[in-house]
């Protein structure tokens, strides 16, 4: 049950991110050919108003085709047909290539449509059908561009933020500063401490509850006293922290106490502030890989399915809540300034609007290959571990 709650949360996330693309796309002008949920050859498959809607055999993401992603050029459907094909109707391409390389698109559509009795089913004619056509994605203004693309991790961000807001309505879990558990083994341990001791003071400051993990970070290991209440006593620990799961930790755990909800504004102010906690966070943590630290701090989608089914296990709030840190972090990745991802084409988009012209499919298929490139070593720390464990 709770793989599959999983499963259907991620692609409810899935969903709405490109419900924002295909949505947002038509509304500034841009007519979707196809919203798909998953990859690969459709489990199913339907066809509305022009628009494809499918469930692919792979269900890993989704897709909103948008048509004509990039400028079309002087014999892209000659080199994608078989050379039969090709010398068959080698007469037709010759006038298709003629105005497409006069850049007179309209006209090059027509001639294409001319060929859609012999060519329609090809994939390479349908490419060029939807970049030739009026509502491309390339020939829209910048600003309906932007709009279309970031749509979708906007989406996400907000769908989390209200997620957030709502759990908040509900109830709240309080920070204390009570220790909750002493991981064995650990300095904590090895320092006498128990649970049920408060913790007053780190390295001689007083702390709020919150800040505890923080403050002892903060030491990067140097030794430091711990000030705590037992049983009514005040006593003084020394204790040093080590690197822990790629923090400097003691190895206690605090204890947290769910209360009531608070009111509307509260818990939006709470939300705001969480939804940016994450994203801070989370951009230091990609500047951090951008360096080769934190690795072990990746996760593939087994990882975050993994992670998902034990929320569920855990309880309805907990998986709501870490539903929302997943969409939340589904949005600020997509914004990673590579292709395929939209932060990617939003940074094309800009630079094509300061050049003055837009640049062609090839140079989109050479910046890709630095984004999949990227895809494929996180995957490779994502699977390692959440398979083998951390630095497996």
């Amino acid at each position: 049950m709770g793989v599959a709650a999983a499963i259907v949360g991620l692609a409810l996330l899935v969903m709405i991110h490109e419900a924002g693309h295909f949505f947002a796309a038509r509304a500034v002008g841009m007519t979707p050919r196809k919203f798909y949920l998953g990859f690969g050859p459709a489990l199913a498959k339907t066809v509305r108003n022009g628009v494809e809607y499918g469930i692919g055999s792979i269900p890993l993401g989704g897709y909103v085709k948008i048509p004509g992603m990039n400028r079309p050029s002087q014999g892209d459907l000659r080199r994608l047909l078989p050379p039969a094909e090709a010398e068959q109707h080698a007469a037709e391409l010759d006038r298709l290539d003629d105005a497409i390389e006069r850049g007179d698109y309209d006209r090059a559509h027509e001639l294409l449509l001319e060929l859609k009795p012999a060519l329609g089913e090809a994939r390479a004619w349908q490419e060029l059908e939807g970049s030739l056509a009026r509502d491309a994605y390339w020939r829209a203004a910048t600003w309906r561009r932007l709009t279309a693309i970031f749509a979708g991790p906007a989406v996400n961000l907000v769908f989390a933020l209200l997620l957030f807001t709502a759990l908040f309505l509900v109830s709240v879990t309080r920070d204390t500063n009570i220790v909750a558990r002493v991981s064995p083994g650990s300095p904590a341990a090895a320092a006498h401490l128990h649970a049920g001791d408060r913790v007053i003071a780190v390295a001689g400051e007083k702390v709020e509850p919150k800040d505890i993990p923080a403050h002892i970070r903060a030491t990067h290991g140097r030794p430091f006293t711990l000030l705590i209440a037992r049983h009514g006593r005040r006593l003084t620990v020394p204790l040093r922290a080590r690197t822990i799961q790629g923090a400097y930790r003691i190895g206690i755990a605090i204890e947290a106490r769910e209360g009531p909800g608070e009111s509307l504004p509260a818990a939006s102010r709470d939300a705001v502030h969480l939804t940016w906690r994450i994203t801070a966070d989370t951009a230091r943590g990609i500047a951090h890989l951008a360096t080769g630290r934190d690795t072990n701090q990746v996760s593939s989608s087994y990882g975050i399915v993994k992670a998902s089914a034990a929320a569920w296990r855990a309880g309805l709030r907990t998986f709501l809540f870490v539903l929302g840190l997943i969409s939340l972090a589904l949005g600020l990745l997509n914004l990673v300034p590579v292709l395929p991802l939209d932060g990617g084409h939003i940074v094309m988009a800009l630079v094509e609007k300061v050049r003055g012209k837009t640049f062609p499919q090839s140079v989109y298929i050479r910046y890709s290959v630095v984004g999949l490139t990227l895809f494929a070593v996180l995957m490779y720390f994502g699977l390692r571990n959440d398979i083998f464990g951390p630095g497996g």
